[in-house]
């Protein structure tokens, strides 16, 4: 009798496993998507290009490649798009009270791809 409750326990530990590493899987499932592009057909859009922005220039400045001068003497954020006849960028500014350079920019394209920062701005 022993035996059946203890293959019991295993069955259900094995069942419970399983269900939870399936669920999990499927609700992980929408943080693997790539750049700003949605699944249903919505562009990508000029907040979604500032959280981009706000996400690597936090890396930047945690991984010492900006100083700490950058978060601390902030001055403003803006949001802007460049236009060419084949493309639109968004540009995200952010520009210090003081120092050189004053701005780095970070951009991105119509999908949502990184497409590169500097301090130019160009």
């Amino acid at each position: 009798m022993n035996q059946l409750k203890a293959g019991n326990k295993i069955k259900v530990m094995i069942i419970t496993f399983a269900m939870v590493v399936g669920f999990s899987s499927i609700i992980a499932m929408p943080a693997h998507s790539h750049g700003g592009k949605t699944h249903d057909g919505e562009a990508f859009t000029a907040f979604q290009a500032l959280q981009k922005a706000t996400q690597l220039y936090d890396r930047l400045i945690a991984s010492g490649k900006l100083p700490e001068e950058w978060e601390t003497g902030l001055k403003t954020i803006k949001i802007g798009t460049r236009n060419s006849a084949e493309k639109r960028e968004y540009v995200v500014e952010f520009e210090r009270a003081k120092g050189t350079p004053i701005s780095v920019y970070f951009f991105s394209n119509q999908d949502g791809e990184y497409s590169g920062s500097n301090f130019t701005g160009k």
